[in-house]
């Protein structure tokens, strides 16, 4: 049985056999914005981003997607008309199965619970997309930067006697590209957190160790867990 995070059992089963499988290179682009919607893909081994650029041409990352994870832009919109708003492309190398959307679709239209389940599981990373446009709109960059350490907590995190430990390797251009800045701002304001033992870093890896500042900074809504997620 194929795992498809997010979605009833019943509804992955229909994921099971895939048209193909695809491999991509780290670095490499599934698809960009503007390209013609035709697939629907399922990351079994890997990561991918989910990247938008901004009107001054900075990279916006909205989403690390990983194995079992959908990527299913657009999905029930026929593929001749509609095209990519968001760019994905691979951070490592990466493995994964390809649907034909439209072949999809129809098979599904007998099965209105799972279709649902697809509509919902799209609609749930509309919500975490708009969460995130929220903290940048609101708080700028220094929120978004602190929503992103939080969202990656809830994704990446391992309890340690001293904090959190975020169990994902990231460089600071990387997470400058969460909150549509510089790695120099990013360094900027990492370095007083830091200073006061908000966090650390551990073999390359961030330490939160006062989770509660970082919420109070940005006047968290402790929103559900699965709204405040980086996958």
């Amino acid at each position: 049985m194929v795992k498809v995070n997010h979605l009833k059992a019943a509804t992955a089963r229909y994921f099971a056999t895939p048209d193909h499988t695809l491999h991509i290179k780290k670095g490499q682009f599934l698809f960009r914005q503007q390209d013609i919607v035709s697939d629907l893909y399922l990351i079994r081994q890997g990561h991918v981003i989910i990247n938008k650029m901004t009107p001054d041409g900075r990279e916006l990352t909205l989403r690390i997607l990983g194995p079992g994870d959908l990527i299913e832009e657009v999905f029930m919109q026929e593929e001749a008309t509609h095209r990519y708003l968001v760019d994905a492309k691979a951070t490592e190398a990466t493995v994964l199965f390809v649907y034909p959307q439209g072949q999809l679709r129809q098979t599904l239209a007998s099965d209105a619970e799972a279709l649902v389940d697809i509509l919902q599981y799209s609609q749930l990373n509309n919500q975490k997309d708009q969460t995130k446009f929220r903290d940048l709109i609101l708080h700028g960059k220094k929120g978004a930067l602190y929503s992103t350490l939080i969202r990656l907590t809830n994704s990446y995190g391992i309890k340690q006697a001293d904090g959190i430990l975020i169990d994902h390797l990231l460089t600071n251009q990387e997470l400058a590209n969460f909150c549509a800045t510089s790695r120099e701002s990013v360094n900027r304001l990492l370095s007083p957190l830091k200073k006061q033992q908000i966090i650390s870093e551990r073999d390359g890896k961030l330490v939160i160790h006062d989770l509660d500042y970082l919420k109070k900074v940005i006047n968290c809504e402790n929103c559900p867990i699965v709204l405040c997620t980086i996958n």
